[in-house]
């Protein structure tokens, strides 16, 4: 298929127009489906975004040089010009693809869409991007352009599947309400042994995470709507068998904690080739052109001084992330997913905690764990991308791989 991004408008549900960017020209972008196994085939098209564009396969592992980072896997592609990546998905499950060029600025405004790696689901279906759209004054809170209550009939007794897609800077916190659901899959990694969680359980998104939520729908009215901090709550959906109902109130819970969540799956007895201490801090630093205070440092530098962590192909890696900062942190590593060993000191004791966007709230320690088996140059970065480009970015690379490109300056 082909992506075509240019210059557009989008209108939100209460009719605010966007100065949007978009591919094929919407926004979200259209979804992409895919059956595991097949070869995905897109080319980029740039009609006019002069920062340049590109595509990363967000949670897809795929191969490096497919990875849409400019400056180390590909050059952006600029006004007029065009760029083909090729893959074959080796996972099903929920994914999203994004520029990754100028992000803080362009994925705000419309350069991202769904890719849906198919896994058999039945019933009603529905991908819910929870999106941040740039206002006059303040962020629009939409799922994807509803920025204030949809109705949608289902059919009581049908099963349904939420795709929840982070695509804004921030973690949400999201209330579903009317029903007992059951968190399926974590950025596309199937949990194993899920069960039913308690009527008023809230969920928090990481920034780029993914949460599939499964549930079967009631005689009544099941609502999901956000919760963002100073930002009018109008972003909601509302599910009823006829389609009339309206949204519930929503009433904050307790949240989901995937560390516990699930049959319980032993880490296997490994020794590790390689570890690594990761410390996010804030202080004074150069960053954007000035000397400012960031909240944006990896073990005390800033892109692009941080030293790359090296790894040779088969190596087994445990690394320790430590939030000293006074905000969260969303770490993104491409091309790999980790698994989740302990949070605070505490071992995870759930099903396998598979992850690739994991959110470090001040004062967290998180042990993680990957294996060395996709050889690259691969950014590690925060997916705030305002953080990101203040210079919470490093990268993975392997022994013995390098890159032709060369930076431009920009970051991200």
């Amino acid at each position: 298929m082909t992506l075509t991004a240019a210059h557009g408008k989008v209108k939100l549900a209460s009719g605010r127009e966007i100065d949007a960017l978009t591919f094929n020209g919407q926004a979200p972008g259209p979804q992409i489906r895919v059956k595991k196994g097949e070869l995905l085939e897109v080319t980029l098209l740039n009609t006019d975004v002069k920062e340049g564009v590109t595509l990363h396969w967000h949670g897809v592992d795929v191969p490096n040089a497919e990875d849409g980072v400019p400056g180390v896997t590909q050059e952006a592609v600029m006004p007029g010009h065009k760029h083909v990546y090729r893959f074959v998905p080796d996972r099903t499950g929920t994914f999203w693809y994004h520029t990754h060029r100028a992000s803080s600025r362009t994925v705000e405004r419309g350069l991202f869409g769904s890719l849906i790696v198919e896994d058999g689901q039945r019933g009603m279906e529905r991908t819910v991007f929870t999106h941040l759209w740039p206002g006059a004054d303040d962020p629009v809170a939409a799922f994807d352009t509803a920025d204030q209550p949809v109705r949608q009939a289902v059919e009581a007794g049908e099963p349904v599947l939420l795709r929840l897609i982070n695509s804004s800077e921030e973690p949400q916190r999201l209330h579903v309400g009317g029903t007992p659901y059951t968190v399926t899959a974590i950025d596309g990694n199937p949990v194993q042994g899920a069960t039913p969680l308690p009527r008023g359980t809230d969920l928090l998104l990481a920034a780029g995470g993914r949460f599939d939520v499964a549930f079967t729908m009631p005689p009544g009215v099941v609502s999901l709507s956000v919760d963002v901090n100073e930002i009018p709550n109008t972003a909601a959906l509302a599910f009823s068998p006829d389609g009339t109902a309206p949204v519930a109130p929503a009433v904050s819970g307790p949240l989901f904690d995937p560390l516990t969540y699930g049959t319980p799956t032993p880490v296997p007895a490994a020794t590790y080739d390689r570890a690594f201490d990761v410390t996010l801090d804030d202080g004074f630093g150069f960053a954007l052109g000035s000397f400012t205070y960031v909240s944006s440092s990896i073990n005390g530098r800033l892109y692009p001084a941080v030293p790359m962590l090296m790894v040779t192909e088969g190596d087994r890696v445990k690394m320790r992330i430590v939030n000293r900062s006074l905000i969260d942190h969303p770490m993104h590593l491409h091309g790999h997913r980790v698994r989740v060993l302990s949070r605070n000191g505490v071992p995870a004791t759930g099903s396998a905690w598979w992850t690739d966007t994991l959110n470090i709230a001040p004062g967290e320690i998180y042990e993680i764990a990957f294996t060395a088996d996709n050889p690259g140059v691969w950014m590690d970065h925060c997916h705030n991308f305002r953080h990101g480009s203040q210079g919470m970015i490093m990268h993975l690379g392997y022994t013995g791989v390098g890159t032709p490109y060369t930076e431009d300056g920009i970051p991200e």
